[in-house]
């Protein structure tokens, strides 16, 4: 018989409680001191002070153990401080550990509970919508995707959001591979529609599928970012336009919207604005 040896514990048996007698000062400060430093394009010693409320000689004390590790680097002709590519490497490691699906879940779930609406999420690939979560209503009148579903970038919320969060040369390149299939009388068929629906998406902060895929249906979608600042994924809640009316479109937008940076946080993204 093979035997499993066990792993070691995350912490000491004695541990019980996380109180400020157990934090590592040192450690607590360089910590801080990282923090500020990742907050710039590079700082000088003292910016890094006033940032992280610490004084300058225990800021470099930190900065020179950070240093030998690759945390962070020195810049000897600006004399400013960057973050180092170790640190990138320690980042690295969460994101590929994190999905987008299993950080989403808990906040789609709140969404479903708060607005009383299914919460999706998805992404686009080869051109097409692909749902890849769903959240479902207790509602009896309800949207339904199985995950894998595909849908049309401009006849969906999810895809006129993604779409939105792209920036000009990007979305312009994306609207000429679209082919308009008309679903409804209200969907968008042509370019200029789909362009100023863009700038409708980028002032509000969420996109709107009006009937445009399924008559007597709406839905009201956000964008995720990733660490680089793309829009990767998007949420939303969809639901019929009974229960789904104008001025429901507008309090739901915030909510989605909510959520979706909520979201982009757990998953280490940066949330950009675009023009």
């Amino acid at each position: 018989m093979i035997e499993i040896e066990a792993r070691k514990r995350g912490r000491p048996r004695s541990f019980h409680n996380e109180t400020d007698s157990k934090i590592v000062q040192s450690l607590d400060k360089a910590i801080v001191v990282l923090k500020a430093v990742s907050g710039g394009s590079g700082l000088s010693l003292s910016e890094i002070a006033d940032s992280a409320g610490t004084a300058a000689p225990t800021v470099y004390r930190a900065l020179i153990t950070m240093q030998k590790h690759g945390l962070v680097e020195f810049d000897e002709t600006a004399q400013l401080w960057r973050i180092g590519v170790e640190a990138f490497r320690v980042g690295s490691s969460f994101l590929s550990n994190t999905g987008i699906s299993q950080q989403a879940r808990p906040v789609m779930s709140k969404l479903m509970q708060d607005t009383g609406e299914t919460a999706n999420l998805g992404t686009i690939s080869g051109g097409e919508v692909v749902f890849l979560s769903q959240v479902e209503t207790h509602q009896p009148i309800r949207a339904f995707f199985r995950p894998g579903t595909q849908g049309a970038i401009h006849a969906s919320g999810i895809g006129k959001a993604l779409f939105s969060f792209q920036n000009a040369e990007q979305a312009r390149q994306m609207a000429s591979q679209i082919t308009f299939e008309r679903f409804t009388d209200k969907t968008i068929d042509n370019i200029e529609q789909l362009l100023a629906m863009r700038n409708q998406a980028l002032h509000d902060g969420y996109a709107v599928d009006d009937e445009e895929r399924t008559p007597g249906m709406r839905c009201v979608a956000a964008p995720l970012f990733n660490n680089f600042g793309e829009a990767v994924a998007s949420v939303s809640v969809s639901g019929p336009t009974v229960r789904i009316d104008a001025d429901t479109v507008a309090r739901y937008g915030k909510m989605v919207r909510t959520a979706a940076d909520e979201i982009t946080r757990n998953i280490g993204g940066v949330r950009r604005e675009f023009n």
